[in-house]
Protein backbone atom coordinates (compact mmCIF):
# COMPACT_ATOMS: atom_id res chain seq x y z
CA UNK A 1 0.00 0.00 0.00
CA UNK A 2 1.29 3.51 -0.71
CA UNK A 3 0.14 7.05 -0.16
CA UNK A 4 1.39 9.77 -2.49
CA UNK A 5 1.66 13.32 -1.20
CA UNK A 6 2.86 16.50 -2.86
CA UNK A 7 6.34 15.97 -1.46
CA UNK A 8 6.95 12.26 -1.42
CA UNK A 9 5.66 8.73 -1.62
CA UNK A 10 5.05 7.00 1.69
CA UNK A 11 5.03 3.19 1.55
CA UNK A 12 3.58 0.95 4.23
CA UNK A 13 4.56 -2.78 3.75
CA UNK A 14 33.29 2.66 32.15
CA UNK A 15 31.40 1.95 34.35
CA UNK A 16 30.57 4.25 37.25
CA UNK A 17 31.98 7.49 35.88
CA UNK A 18 30.54 6.82 32.47
CA UNK A 19 27.13 5.94 33.93
CA UNK A 20 27.04 9.27 35.74
CA UNK A 21 27.90 11.08 32.52
CA UNK A 22 25.15 9.24 30.66
CA UNK A 23 22.62 10.18 33.33
CA UNK A 24 23.65 13.84 33.18
CA UNK A 25 23.36 13.93 29.42
CA UNK A 26 19.98 12.18 29.58
CA UNK A 27 18.63 14.93 31.85
CA UNK A 28 19.71 17.57 29.33
CA UNK A 29 18.21 15.60 26.46
CA UNK A 30 14.88 15.07 28.17
CA UNK A 31 14.63 18.66 29.32
CA UNK A 32 14.98 19.98 25.79
CA UNK A 33 12.52 17.64 24.08
CA UNK A 34 8.97 18.20 22.98
CA UNK A 35 6.58 15.29 22.64
CA UNK A 36 5.85 15.16 18.91
CA UNK A 37 7.68 12.59 16.83
CA UNK A 38 9.87 13.66 13.88
CA UNK A 39 8.28 14.52 10.56
CA UNK A 40 9.76 14.57 7.09
CA UNK A 41 10.61 18.12 6.09
CA UNK A 42 10.67 19.30 9.71
CA UNK A 43 13.76 19.95 11.82
CA UNK A 44 15.00 16.77 13.46
CA UNK A 45 14.88 16.73 17.27
CA UNK A 46 18.19 17.89 18.71
CA UNK A 47 20.04 15.73 21.21
CA UNK A 48 23.37 15.21 22.90
CA UNK A 49 24.49 11.64 23.54
CA UNK A 50 27.71 10.03 24.76
CA UNK A 51 29.67 7.99 22.24
CA UNK A 52 31.40 4.70 22.94
CA UNK A 53 34.79 6.45 22.63
CA UNK A 54 33.96 8.77 25.54
CA UNK A 55 33.13 11.82 23.44
CA UNK A 56 29.72 13.50 23.13
CA UNK A 57 27.77 14.13 19.96
CA UNK A 58 25.21 16.92 19.53
CA UNK A 59 23.04 16.71 16.43
CA UNK A 60 22.76 20.48 15.96
CA UNK A 61 26.57 20.66 15.94
CA UNK A 62 26.51 18.73 12.67
CA UNK A 63 24.70 21.36 10.62
CA UNK A 64 26.08 21.56 7.11
CA UNK A 65 26.48 17.77 6.86
CA UNK A 66 24.19 14.92 5.99
CA UNK A 67 23.55 12.68 8.99
CA UNK A 68 22.29 9.10 9.21
CA UNK A 69 20.86 7.73 12.46
CA UNK A 70 20.70 3.92 12.66
CA UNK A 71 18.99 2.30 15.65
CA UNK A 72 21.10 -0.69 16.61
CA UNK A 73 20.90 -3.93 18.61
CA UNK A 74 23.41 -6.60 17.56
CA UNK A 75 21.30 -9.29 19.22
CA UNK A 76 18.46 -8.71 16.74
CA UNK A 77 18.25 -11.18 13.82
CA UNK A 78 17.34 -8.37 11.41
CA UNK A 79 20.43 -6.42 12.42
CA UNK A 80 22.53 -9.59 12.18
CA UNK A 81 21.20 -10.07 8.65
CA UNK A 82 22.70 -6.78 7.47
CA UNK A 83 25.95 -6.96 9.46
CA UNK A 84 26.72 -10.63 8.75
CA UNK A 85 26.40 -10.02 5.02
CA UNK A 86 28.49 -6.84 5.28
CA UNK A 87 25.65 -4.80 3.84
CA UNK A 88 25.42 -2.26 6.66
CA UNK A 89 29.17 -1.77 6.87
CA UNK A 90 29.41 -1.25 3.10
CA UNK A 91 26.60 1.30 3.24
CA UNK A 92 28.25 3.09 6.15
CA UNK A 93 31.61 3.29 4.36
CA UNK A 94 30.07 4.35 1.07
CA UNK A 95 28.56 7.44 2.62
CA UNK A 96 31.04 8.31 5.38
CA UNK A 97 33.63 8.41 2.59
CA UNK A 98 31.45 11.13 1.09
CA UNK A 99 31.42 13.14 4.32
CA UNK A 100 28.16 11.82 5.79
CA UNK A 101 28.09 11.51 9.59
CA UNK A 102 26.67 8.07 10.44
CA UNK A 103 25.67 7.27 14.02
CA UNK A 104 24.50 3.90 15.32
CA UNK A 105 22.29 4.49 18.37
CA UNK A 106 21.74 1.87 21.06
CA UNK A 107 18.58 2.54 23.07
CA UNK A 108 18.49 -0.84 24.82
CA UNK A 109 17.88 -0.44 28.55
CA UNK A 110 20.12 -2.05 31.20
CA UNK A 111 19.30 -5.74 31.45
CA UNK A 112 17.79 -5.78 27.96
CA UNK A 113 19.13 -7.35 24.79
CA UNK A 114 21.68 -5.11 23.09
CA UNK A 115 22.60 -3.04 26.14
CA UNK A 116 26.26 -2.68 27.00
CA UNK A 117 28.91 -0.42 28.46
CA UNK A 118 30.88 2.04 26.35
CA UNK A 119 33.79 -0.39 26.19
CA UNK A 120 31.51 -3.24 25.16
CA UNK A 121 29.88 -1.15 22.45
CA UNK A 122 33.27 -0.07 21.11
CA UNK A 123 34.55 -3.66 21.13
CA UNK A 124 31.47 -4.97 19.37
CA UNK A 125 31.70 -2.24 16.71
CA UNK A 126 35.29 -3.27 16.02
CA UNK A 127 34.36 -6.95 15.98
CA UNK A 128 31.55 -6.33 13.48
CA UNK A 129 33.72 -4.10 11.29
CA UNK A 130 31.38 -1.15 11.71
CA UNK A 131 32.20 1.84 9.53
CA UNK A 132 29.85 4.16 11.40
CA UNK A 133 31.22 7.49 12.60
CA UNK A 134 30.42 6.45 16.18
CA UNK A 135 28.13 4.33 18.34
CA UNK A 136 25.94 6.49 20.59
CA UNK A 137 24.50 5.26 23.88
CA UNK A 138 20.91 6.03 24.91
CA UNK A 139 20.31 3.59 27.80
CA UNK A 140 17.28 5.40 29.22
CA UNK A 141 15.70 5.51 25.77
CA UNK A 142 15.02 9.26 25.85
CA UNK A 143 16.30 9.91 22.34
CA UNK A 144 14.86 6.72 20.90
CA UNK A 145 11.41 7.53 22.23
CA UNK A 146 11.71 11.13 21.07
CA UNK A 147 12.39 9.88 17.56
CA UNK A 148 9.69 7.25 17.75
CA UNK A 149 12.30 4.59 17.00
CA UNK A 150 10.37 1.34 16.90
CA UNK A 151 12.71 -1.25 15.46
CA UNK A 152 16.31 -2.24 14.95
CA UNK A 153 17.20 -1.14 12.44
CA UNK A 154 15.12 2.05 12.20
CA UNK A 155 16.75 4.64 9.95
CA UNK A 156 16.66 8.43 9.73
CA UNK A 157 18.42 10.69 7.23
CA UNK A 158 18.88 14.32 8.24
CA UNK A 159 19.89 17.00 5.75
CA UNK A 160 22.52 19.73 6.14
CA UNK A 161 19.73 22.13 7.17
CA UNK A 162 18.81 19.85 10.08
CA UNK A 163 15.53 18.67 8.56
CA UNK A 164 14.43 15.05 8.24
CA UNK A 165 14.81 13.80 4.67
CA UNK A 166 13.91 10.16 5.23
CA UNK A 167 12.63 7.95 8.04
CA UNK A 168 11.73 4.28 8.16
CA UNK A 169 13.11 0.94 6.95
CA UNK A 170 16.57 0.44 5.55
CA UNK A 171 15.15 -1.29 2.48
CA UNK A 172 12.10 -3.06 1.10
CA UNK A 173 13.11 -6.62 2.05
CA UNK A 174 11.61 -7.19 5.53
CA UNK A 175 12.93 -10.71 6.04
CA UNK A 176 15.62 -12.11 8.32
CA UNK A 177 17.31 -13.80 5.38
CA UNK A 178 19.71 -11.69 3.35
CA UNK A 179 19.66 -12.35 -0.37
CA UNK A 180 21.29 -10.43 -3.18
CA UNK A 181 21.58 -6.77 -2.07
CA UNK A 182 20.76 -5.78 -5.64
CA UNK A 183 17.32 -7.33 -5.27
CA UNK A 184 16.25 -4.86 -2.59
CA UNK A 185 15.56 -1.15 -2.90
CA UNK A 186 17.71 0.56 -0.28
CA UNK A 187 15.73 3.57 0.88
CA UNK A 188 18.63 5.14 2.79
CA UNK A 189 20.95 5.03 -0.21
CA UNK A 190 18.21 6.34 -2.49
CA UNK A 191 17.46 9.24 -0.16
CA UNK A 192 21.11 10.20 0.23
CA UNK A 193 21.89 9.90 -3.48
CA UNK A 194 18.94 12.08 -4.42
CA UNK A 195 19.51 14.72 -1.76
CA UNK A 196 23.25 14.92 -2.38
CA UNK A 197 22.52 15.47 -6.06
CA UNK A 198 20.16 18.32 -5.20
CA UNK A 199 17.08 16.32 -6.11
CA UNK A 200 13.89 15.63 -4.17
CA UNK A 201 13.74 12.41 -2.17
CA UNK A 202 11.22 10.18 -3.89
CA UNK A 203 10.37 7.90 -0.98
CA UNK A 204 10.66 9.92 2.20
CA UNK A 205 8.94 7.63 4.73
CA UNK A 206 8.36 3.90 5.02
CA UNK A 207 7.25 1.49 7.71
CA UNK A 208 10.33 0.22 9.60
CA UNK A 209 10.87 -3.49 10.11
CA UNK A 210 12.98 -5.47 12.56
CA UNK A 211 13.04 -6.27 16.28
CA UNK A 212 11.36 -3.94 18.73
CA UNK A 213 13.68 -1.46 20.43
CA UNK A 214 14.39 -2.83 23.93
CA UNK A 215 13.29 0.13 26.01
CA UNK A 216 12.96 0.02 29.77
CA UNK A 217 9.61 -1.37 30.97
Amino acid sequence: MKLTTSDSTVRFPKERGFAVAVAAVAILVTAGMAHANPEVGVEAPDFTLPASDGSEVTLSGLRGRFVVLEWLNHGCPYVKKHYKAGNMQALQKRYTDKGVAWYSIVSSAPGKQGHGTADEAASEATDKGSQATAVLLDPNGAVGRRYGAKTTPHMFVVGPDGKVLYMGAIDDDPSVFFGDPGDATNYVAAALDAAMAGEAVGTAATKPYGCSVKYAD
